[in-house]
């Protein structure tokens, strides 16, 4: 799950770079009640753990410890204690270099698209429509709460990609 610009900007100085209180209320929706994998930094940027949700934190710091949280030392560590879990939805919520790591086992991208082009030092990997599917799309105009049009994108990956 991501929110990304048309310049595939996500982050800058290790925030966003953007405020749009109705992707705020879709990712809380969307990941309420799950598990939510996410590099230290991200789960930094965040400040807590967010309330009923699971936070994994993957990092390279063999004694990161933050409290509300469980630590990993590899994304492919945190997806194998989903598997063993039995857990049918984890959300990947970033940075950049998790999300790249990420492009090629997950099965599905819920992506909030800015409609605006920013400048950042983190973005999203491109999505390769030669994999990925477009399957819904709400698109939503600015409005006093939000500042910039944006869509609610879902891309499944393609059988056999």
């Amino acid at each position: 799950m991501a929110a990304r610009a048309k310049n595939n900007v996500i982050g800058k100085d290790n925030d966003l770079v953007w405020h749009l209180p109705a992707d705020l209320k879709f990712f809380k929706q969307t990941t309420r009640g799950h598990t939510m994998i996410m590099g230290r930094k991200t789960f930094e940027s965040l400040g807590n753990p967010l309330p009923h949700r699971d936070s994994w934190i993957v990092t390279r710091n063999k004694d990161y410890k933050a409290e509300g949280i469980t630590p990993f030392h590899s994304l492919h560590e945190a997806i194998k204690a989903a598997e063993e879990k039995g857990l049918e939805t984890v959300f990947i919520l970033g940075g950049g270099e998790i999300y790249r790591q990420s492009m090629k086992i997950a099965d599905k991208l819920i992506i909030t698209e800015v409609h605006e082009n920013f400048e950042g030092d983190t973005f999203f990997p491109e999505i390769d429509l030669q994999i990925w599917k477009e399957v819904s799309r709400e698109e939503h105009r600015a409005d006093e709460k939000n500042k910039y049009d944006f869509a609610f994108v879902i891309y499944n990956r393609k059988e056999n990609a």
